[in-house]
């Protein structure tokens, strides 16, 4: 049962971490959500006023000021009551107001999709978040609070919060350093997205809880004895894995519970970094260190500040156990994140006046200024949400200038990623590259350790618009595009306006019927275009796809010709699984009020259990059922009679789905054996293989696959970006079937 906390709890943690605070303000902060949300209930039954109460007791623990804890008691009173921006900034100030406004939602933009709607509010939380941080912290203690009371809801909505949690959330906070946050998020997500799973990891570690703790305590006994006798004042104490990060070790290598033996880990917490360094050789000497599993953070922190050596050792009969060790200053980094560089100047500590936020340092949130620049070069909902996802789950790599200079790259980077973060003039130029003083194509991927130098030319031409297919740092692709829409903007406008055309074409409606002012006004605002020709550049540089400026002035088009709602519209609404008086097909999918019914996976974009379809009645051969980001959809759609209603089945009576996935490495000798290899250790079937090399030494190599759903498919994808060469693997869609 999750405890709630109260008002006195907030203010005796607020007391107790801070010489002087505004109890106050606090308690009247407190009140005021009291009045405002009056006789509102959570789904528990609850008092609503529970939720604000323990979201601010987070922030209190995490020792932010009393600013941050008013607006998390705040944070819901906009949104939920009839209290506004202005009624807070009034009382409370425009620094609380602002940050309130940060969490708030949007309201529901008429016409637009859920998940429109969802990105523009991921939109407003990221600009709010690069103007003060604090608006993400207490994001994510909301979040946590309601992941904590997520057992009230109904299991649809547990599923979609907690698969949110995972893919965004959880990600955020370990960027911002929130390891604790991070974990307790996965595990909670962990519960409800696969509970089966959960519950046996539980019992299965309960059961040889024991034995591990005998264990990790007589190597933490001896630890203590070995650093007293080097004079060492530390803290040595031993904590279990996390459920989350066992089950995907488990999944990850392939491994029962009995056979991973790591379960606890060590940590070691000294007064300095020297005492670090004396502590690790301490522990090297008692026992083997395991090849391989050595880290030093201390030396290359990683890019959410975050410091330690982590290194993996063999105790009694070989048994390994992991050890971490860091000082307080850095445990406390650990703990508390970005929050643990949120100090204060208090001139005068009695006075609020002498009282003034010092910002974090601003290359400790380097990422976050890349991810608001790409953000608003992306008016597509569905890229902009990917590209986050990709960003936030990045894993990195650490790799040198010549002169030593350290720069943090996601996993995949090549030389062109490297230049860009340079800076965009060395991109721009670059007509070459060496890693390790050897000459490179630019497509290589980095890997760490390597030192990379940077070949520029002022007769260079500028970059290729190829080069996008091979960066994997969304600064690099920002650039990139800023160049090609600076550079090229005409040839971008000429080109945007004839995709528009030929798209209008394809579906049948003159450019002159539907380009017309009440239709095209309503797209410009919608998407923040001054004019056409911002449009047309937009189109043509590719920031957004002309298909959704189409859709989105067909709108209203249909509204003066009464026709059916827009693409986007139908596909949301489909896509709810709202289905009722069902059966189950033999391919795992369930069909609204038809019996027995013929129904078909559709080859051109091979859906899988997992991926969010829609089926399409067809003349004779039944249902065909489609990916809702199949790129034939929107033909479909031209006839609304034969859609209907379908979703996947929680158990599958189909156990293998056929699909298609494209391999992009350099050319080398071996790939194609390494990747064949690869396949059969992830012991899926291996149906077809085409591959062939271009003039660039560039492999391409084409596979099909059966597989049970696109978790076993993304499962296989991330093991193949592993193989050594390959930059690039992706699912395949054919535009016809």
């Amino acid at each position: 049962m999750t405890k709630n906390y109260t008002i006195k709890d907030i203010t005796d943690k607020v007391k107790k971490n801070k010489r002087w605070a505004d109890i106050k303000l606090i308690q009247k902060a407190y009140n005021y959500a009291v009045q405002k949300h009056g006789d509102q209930k959570r789904k528990s039954g609850e008092p609503y006023i529970i939720h604000p109460t323990n979201v601010a007791y987070t922030i209190a623990e995490l020792g932010l000021d009393e600013q941050t804890i008013c607006a998390a008691l705040l944070h819901d009173v906009v949104e939920d009551t009839d209290a506004t921006y202005d009624d807070i900034k009034n009382e409370f100030g425009p620094e609380v107001a602002e940050m309130v406004d940060g969490v708030t939602k949007l309201k529901l933009i008429q016409h637009a999709s859920i998940e429109e709607n969802q990105v523009e509010n991921y939109r407003k939380m990221f600009l709010a978040m690069g103007k003060d941080i604090r608006v993400i912290i207490i994001k994510l203690a909301d979040r946590l609070h309601n992941m904590r009371t997520l057992e009230f809801l109904r299991r649809d909505r547990q599923i979609a919060i907690a698969k949110e949690t995972m893919q965004l959330y959880a990600p955020l906070a370990n960027r911002l350093g929130f390891y604790s946050m991070k974990w307790e998020l996965e595990d909670l997500a962990f519960k409800y997205l696969y509970p089966e799973e959960y519950g046996e990891l539980i019992k299965g570690i309960e059961q040889k809880r024991e034995e591990r703790l005998k264990f990790i305590e007589k190597i933490m006994a001896d630890i203590r004895v070995q650093l007293k006798k080097q004079h060492i004042e530390a803290e040595v104490t031993g904590r279990a894995k996390h459920l989350y990060s066992i089950y995907r070790k488990m999944q990850r290598d392939n491994k029962t519970l009995d056979q991973i033996y790591d379960l606890f880990a060590l940590r070691i917490i000294v007064n300095s970094v020297k005492d670090c360094y004396t502590a690790l050789g301490v522990v090297h000497e008692m026992y083997t260190p395991m090849p391989g599993r050595f880290k030093d953070y201390i030396a290359v922190p990683k890019a959410n500040m975050y410091q330690s050596i982590h290194t993996t050792l063999l105790g009694e009969k070989g048994t390994p156990f992991e050890v971490q060790i860091r000082t307080w200053d850095m445990h406390r980094i650990a703990e508390y994140g970005i929050a643990a560089h949120w100090a204060y100047k208090e001139a005068n500590y009695g006075s609020r006046k002498g009282q003034k936020v010092v910002k974090v340092q601003d290359d400790k949130l380097a990422w976050l200024r890349e991810t608001l620049e790409w953000q608003q070069e992306m008016q597509d909902p569905q890229q902009f949400l990917e590209t986050l996802k990709t960003e936030l789950f990045e894993d990195e790599v650490y790799v040198f200038t010549p002169k030593g200079a350290i720069k943090v790259l996601p996993r995949g980077a090549t030389p062109i990623d490297f230049a860009y973060n340079i800076h965009a003039e060395i991109g721009n130029k670059m007509v070459g590259a060496k890693i390790n003083s050897k000459m490179v194509p630019i497509i290589t991927p980095i890997k760490n350790g390597d030192i990379v130098e940077i070949l520029t030319s002022d007769n260079s031409k500028g970059p290729s618009m190829d080069w996008l297919k091979f960066v994997k740092s969304t600064s690099a692709k920002s650039k990139i595009n800023s160049w090609f829409k600076k550079e090229k903007r005409e040839e971008n406008i000429e080109k945007g306006k004839d995709l528009i055309e030929k798209e209008l074409k394809r579906i049948g409606i003159p450019y002159a019927e539907l380009f017309k002012t009440d239709y095209i006004n309503p797209m410009l605002e919608r998407y923040k275009y001054k004019n056409l020709d911002e449009m047309y550049l937009a189109v043509g540089f590719g920031a957004i796809t002309a298909n959704r400026i189409i859709a989105r002035m067909l709108i209203e088009y249909r509204k003066e010709h009464k026709e059916e709602p827009k693409i986007e519209e139908k596909i949301e609404e489909l896509a709810k699984n709202k289905v009722d008086n069902t059966k189950v097909s033999d391919s795992g999918v369930i069909v609204k009020g038809i019996d027995n019914c013929l129904v078909k996976l559709s080859k051109c974009c091979n859906p899988l259990p997992g991926d969010e379809i829609i089926g399409y009645i067809t003349k004779g051969r039944g249902v065909s059922v489609h990916r809702k980001d199949c790129p034939n959809v929107a033909d479909l759609l031209k006839e609304q009679n034969r859609i209907i209603d379908v979703k996947w089945y929680n158990d599958e009576k189909k156990s293998s789905y056929t699909v298609e996935i494209e391999i992009f490495a350099n050319d080398r000798n071996g790939l194609l054996g390494d990747i064949v290899q690869k396949l059969n250790d992830s012991k899926v079937r291996l149906i077809s293989v085409n591959a062939k090399a271009t003039k660039e030494r560039i492999a391409i190599t084409e596979v099909t696959l059966e597989v049970d759903s696109v978790e076993s498919l993304n499962k296989v994808i991330r093991e193949l970006r592993k193989i050594d060469s390959v930059y690039e693997v992706s699912r395949k869609n054919k535009m016809k079937e």
